[in-house]
């Protein structure tokens, strides 16, 4: 069978053949198993992989249980409703303080509820400076992985710049090239009819 033949012109036979010969390939292409691209690793392509080197300053006092809890500590002291509880406390302190409901365990001027104040910023000061520490040291880590992945894909794209620059001087080329022969040939063709009339 001539397999640049017209369907139309062949024989019934010829055409079953032909029908056989599509279903075979068909079937055959079907159980290939599909091309799968190599995978690429995760890292390459992920947009946080500088900031993994950086992952210990996470923590504004570490990652085990007490930088949690002081860290947590640390950011409820600057809290609207630390600020309104605290405020709250103070009243009732100083209201049955001088109302007396009950024994006068801290009569004015408040000595107690000073000594606690004074215990208090002994604690959250350094804590709240220490975590403040701690940020800047995160911004500036965030920042130097922000900027190696900026110069990274600067790099990539001036990669891929200069590939599409050098494919389109091959588009050009081959460009030229096909236009040369297609004169060449439009010529040889003309030049034959011309000496054919």
């Amino acid at each position: 069978m001539n397999v640049f033949t017209n369907p139309g012109e062949l024989t019934p036979e010829e055409l079953d053949e032909f029908e056989s010969t599509m279903r075979a390939a068909i079937r055959k292409a079907l159980r290939r198993s599909p091309v799968v691209m190599p995978p690429q690793p995760v890292t390459s392509h992920d947009p946080l992989r500088h900031h993994d080197a950086h992952s210990d300053k996470h923590g504004a006092f570490g990652g085990d249980g007490f930088g949690k809890l002081a860290e947590q500590f640390a950011r409820f002291l600057g809290t609207p409703k630390y600020l309104a509880g605290q405020t709250l406390f103070v009243a009732i302190w100083v209201v049955m303080n001088i109302v007396g409901v009950v024994v006068h365990w801290d009569p004015y001027p408040f000595i107690l509820l000073n000594l606690l104040f004074s215990t208090q910023a002994a604690y959250a000061a350094p804590m709240i400076l220490l975590a403040q520490t701690r940020q800047a040291d995160r911004d500036k880590a965030v920042e130097k992985a922000d900027a190696t992945h900026r110069e990274e894909l600067s790099e990539r794209q001036e990669k891929l710049l200069e590939q599409n620059t050098a494919l389109t001087e091959q588009v050009h080329a081959l460009l030229e090239q096909n236009t040369k022969l297609t004169t060449e040939v439009h010529e040889a063709l003309t030049a034959g009819k011309s000496e054919d009339s």
